[in-house]
């Protein structure tokens, strides 16, 4: 069974990340840019499938910049198997991805797709579901155990009121939350064989996609500062200040 694991490149989760001074966006100058965290759970959880003989090759999937080569390098460090780089200038909107992913699905034939839930940048959450909806595919969402049985797989999903296991048939699209697993550290050794492993080049017009964008980002600005606490020595006094400060009647 052939495993698609889309991965995306993105600032790295330790970066405190800096509005531009026209409030157009995030600056990215000079910034460290990774593998988004839930991708990598995503590239562990095909990895453990392959080790398990369940999978027999893992295809990861870049959609943007061409130095997002590097991201696929590290995901073939982690374990897969070859890559698929679709590149593109313009920032990248959930359905265009999807678009994309759906046609490459269509021309590799996998028995499972697994994504990370969101990626930290835009905190969509929507790409999984858009490619289940095109594909026709059952989904298993917010993933915190995944147990392949023959021709199913069992996903172990978190919901609002604690955990629900779902049986989805295969071919199915999986997204992955942050209990799935822990990644793996890629060694030295399979840093330098993820070197020779192959990644196709590809653009979006390869596949008849248009990733024009349908949103229009009016302005970006960083988040209010959170006003100093203070202290009260009596409840009369906590009460006077919520009454001046409005919270209560």
């Amino acid at each position: 069974m052939k495993v698609i694991v889309p991965v995306k490149r993105v600032v790295d989760y330790n970066v405190k990340v800096r509005v531009k001074a026209d409030g157009s966006g995030i600056d990215l100058a000079n910034v460290k840019m990774s593998m988004n965290p839930f991708d990598e759970i995503a590239v562990e959880a095909a990895s453990r499938l392959k080790e398990k003989g369940v999978a027999t090759e893992i295809i990861v999937v870049s959609i943007g910049v061409q130095q997002a080569t590097e991201t696929l390098r590290t995901a073939l460090a982690m374990g897969a198997d070859r890559g698929i780089l679709v590149t593109t200038d313009q920032p990248t909107e959930s359905l265009g991805v999807a678009k994309i992913l759906a046609k490459i699905a269509e021309e590799e034939a996998p028995g499972l797709i697994i994504l990370g839930k969101q990626a930290i940048d835009d905190d969509a959450n929507q790409t999984g579901q858009m490619l289940a909806g095109l594909l026709g595919w059952p989904q298993g969402t917010f993933a915190s155990k995944v147990d392949p049985q023959g021709e199913s797989v069992h996903v172990t999903r978190e919901v609002d009121g604690g955990l629900e296991t779902v049986a989805l048939t295969l071919p199915a699209v999986v997204t992955t939350d942050l209990r799935l697993n822990e990644p793996r550290y890629a060694s030295l050794p399979n840093i330098m064989k993820a070197k020779s492993k192959p990644i196709a080049q590809k653009t979006a017009d390869d596949y008849g996609v248009d990733l024009s964008p349908r949103l229009a980002i009016l302005k970006v600005v960083e988040p209010s500062k959170r006003q100093a606490g203070i202290k009260v020595k009596t409840v009369d006094e906590l009460v006077d200040k919520l009454k001046t400060l409005g919270v209560v009647a």
